[in-house]
């Protein structure tokens, strides 16, 4: 339908619409021309296009793996990344170079702090091949870049005339008396602290301007506008697989030996095992009866009594054990009247017996008046006391013979029993 063939009410609405459309789309439009200029700015401070980069070197015999725009490290921190890569001379000893630049800092770190004149550089690799660069921090030495606190130039390290002037140093080391016989590490680190030395208190004859020497601009290979960090040699990863591959595979025979053992003795274990069984399953009923007899012995009753000693052999030997406690109890009692009996024996006999002194007694103060009798009353009183002899060896009488402990004077004889 024709615009004209509208009412004007209509136009007006229609006119009202096309505009806030049209405001709609130039919001969108400004938000995403905001939004790739906020990507534009993060991918320029992420690589560092506002910062300043200055070019590195240094040489491996195999590039295999890297590329440019491959990221370089240092203490993990992605701080440049691989410019360039060329092919050396035949005749060097390094097969490639590989040119990569540094950002000078990155959210307030200076990243040339941290690179010295014993900085080196370590190849890296990940599980899928890819290799990378990584910078290992210097720890003494002289910086290889730093701001001039006076002028405030950024001053980067001539490393060709520092190089030239360390091998005059380690001729010059040598050649002295003192150091003859001193291995070559040695000598270097004596080069190495005197060039130092020498850097340290002439900072303007080895440092020169980065900017004026172009450090900051593509790789010259005539000009040399680059700082050369020497090599860690290192395997990639894929050569170290491959050297545990080769060693998997000196090792397999071995290896399959030990398994055939390992089977053999998984046989023999086997077997051992079955035998083992059957040893067990023989043992089963003995191992049955065995817990009978221990539940038997568990019983609180005494069930072992019970096995042992029958219900009736109980009972009798019950009976038996009554009737010799009534015997011994009959027997104690006869022991203590005999007893009793043997002491009143015994008295009675010391009593004739004192009778009898006092006869011998007369007897012999008769014999003393009459001298005629005295042959016969000798031999009488001879066979008197052979008698009263026998007596005493006499076991029922021998108690009689003892003699008796001393009375105290004043107290009563004990009472007989």
């Amino acid at each position: 339908m024709p615009l004209q063939d509208l009412t004007p009410q209509l136009r007006t609405r229609l006119g009202r619409a096309e505009r806030i459309v049209g405001l709609f789309v130039t919001i969108a439009i400004f938000i995403l021309l905001c939004g790739f200029g906020f990507y534009l700015y993060s991918t320029a401070q992420s690589r560092g296009w506002f910062i300043t980069k200055l070019n590195y070197a240094t040489g491996l015999n195999d590039a295999s793996g890297f590329n440019p725009g491959d990221p370089v490290r240092l203490m993990g921190f992605n701080i440049g990344e691989v410019t360039k890569i060329v092919p050396n001379d035949p005749t060097a000893t390094r097969g490639v170079t590989i040119f990569f630049n540094i950002r000078q800092s990155y959210d307030g770190v200076d990243y040339y702090g941290y690179i010295w004149w014993d900085s080196k550089v370590r190849v890296g690799s990940d599980f899928l091949g890819h290799r990378f660069l990584e910078v290992e921090k210097g720890k003494s030495g002289a910086p290889t870049v730093f701001n001039d606190a006076k002028t405030g130039e950024l001053l980067v390290m001539n490393r060709r005339l520092a190089w030239g002037k360390f091998k005059e140093l380690y001729k010059e080391s040598r050649a002295l008396p003192e150091n003859a016989g001193l291995p070559e590490e040695a000598i270097t680190n004596i080069a190495t602290s005197n060039l130092m030395a020498l850097i340290k208190s002439q900072p303007g004859v080895y440092y020169t301007n980065a900017f004026r020497a172009r450090y900051n601009q593509p790789v010259d290979l005539k000009a040399g506008n680059y700082f050369w960090i020497p090599p860690i040699d290192e395997p990639g990863l894929s050569d170290r697989l491959d050297a545990v591959v080769a060693t998997v595979e000196r090792a397999l025979p071995g290896i399959l030996s030990l398994t055939n053992q390992i089977a053999a003795v998984l046989t023999s274990a086997h077997t051992a095992v079955e035998q083992v069984n059957a040893t067990l399953a023989a043992t089963h009923p003995t191992l049955t009866n065995l817990a009978v007899i221990t539940g038997n012995l568990r019983d609180p009753k005494g069930s072992l009594g019970d096995w042992l000693l029958p219900t009736n052999v109980a009972s009798q030997l019950e009976v038996t054990l009554r009737d010799a406690h009534e015997t011994l109890q009959s027997v104690h009692t006869t022991v203590d009247s005999a007893d009793t009996n043997v002491t009143l024996l015994a008295t009675d006999l010391d009593h004739t017996l004192v009778h009898l002194s006092d006869l011998t007694s007369n007897l012999a103060w008769q014999v003393q008046i009459n001298t005629n009798l005295v042959g016969e009353i000798s031999t009488t009183i001879t066979h008197a006391d052979d008698l009263i002899e026998g007596l005493k060896r006499e076991w029922f009488l021998r108690s009689a013979f003892k003699k008796k402990p001393a009375q105290a004077a004043g107290t009563a004889p004990a009472a007989k029993p």
